[in-house]
């Protein structure tokens, strides 16, 4: 069990998997083009089904090496394991004559999930997924706050422009939604601030300080939240790796003394025999 564990984990089959998830997304990629499928249509369809196998006999040798109960404690195995069934419910495609299984026609465009498996196989995506995560709680509360700044200056928007541009700051949904087209910086000056500005020649001093606070300043916020995430996850992952290779040199030390006793027991087995 022990050698098929240092098996998966080790560098030669980690990186033959991450080649065939390269391969496979190129052939995904080439079999939406009607021109590429035309041709060599079926060998694609062939190379793409003996990929999903070399994803499934994955699964099944870390289910032996890890256990089954033992493969599910981890989160991205569990990640493999959805994309694969998924995968492995598009080739049911093929019974979807049947009006029952019409359903699972879905499933066919589940197929280019599988390119997620390189985050599972890559670790630096491994820590930059984690490192969201752990940064959502900090991200809800400054969404929170920006929520609570847009609805303060949809108000002040509705009240001031409502009745000249009833489209843009009619009601305080359609302000909101102006709001966001100013924040991601589309268009918002030739396109909405400056016709408002020919209306009312004071809408810079609205304008302006909304692009600041929501364009500049609360996202940099959420970097600031994303990238001090990333560095704590990478922080863990240096110990957690640390205390392994620790554990691990213990445990060759270990292993190495036990043998250099079992020699000296058979050597003085030997030395009483002959004594004897």
């Amino acid at each position: 069990m022990e050698k098929l564990k240092s098996f998966v984990e080790g560098k030669a089959f980690q990186g033959t998997i991450l080649a065939v998830i390269i391969i496979n997304s190129v052939i995904l990629g080439l079999q939406t083009s009607q021109t590429v499928t035309a041709s060599i249509g079926d060998v694609l369809e062939v190379a793409d089904n003996i990929c999903l196998g070399i994803f499934i006999i994955e699964m099944l040798l870390k289910m032996a090496a890890y256990k089954f109960v033992g493969y599910f404690k981890s989160g991205w195995n569990w990640f493999d394991f959805i994309i694969i069934i998924t995968s492995v419910l598009s080739g049911l495609v093929v019974l979807s004559s049947l009006r029952i299984l019409r359903v699972f026609r879905v499933f066919r465009s589940l197929k280019g999930l599988r390119g997620f498996k390189m985050v599972s196989s890559l670790r630096p995506l491994q820590i930059i997924i984690a490192a969201i995560g752990r940064s959502l709680p900090g991200i809800s509360w400054t969404a929170l706050l920006l929520a609570i700044i847009y609805y303060i200056f949809s108000i002040i928007g509705v009240t001031q422009f409502g009745e000249a541009f009833p489209d843009w700051f009619g009601t305080i949904p359609r302000a909101m939604y102006t709001l966001f087209q100013v924040m991601t910086l589309e268009s918002w000056s030739m396109g909405i601030s400056r016709p408002v500005m020919e209306e009312f020649t004071y809408a810079w001093a609205y304008f302006v300080p909304f692009v600041l606070i929501s364009s500049f300043v609360m996202m940099n916020v959420v970097v600031g939240i994303v990238v001090n995430a990333i560095s704590e996850v990478a922080e863990m992952n240096k110990k957690e790796d640390h205390e392994e290779n620790g554990t691990a040199d213990i445990k060759a030390e270990i292993d190495a003394v036990r043998e250099h006793l079992a020699r000296l027991e058979s050597l003085l087995e030997k030395q009483g025999s002959e004594n004897s």
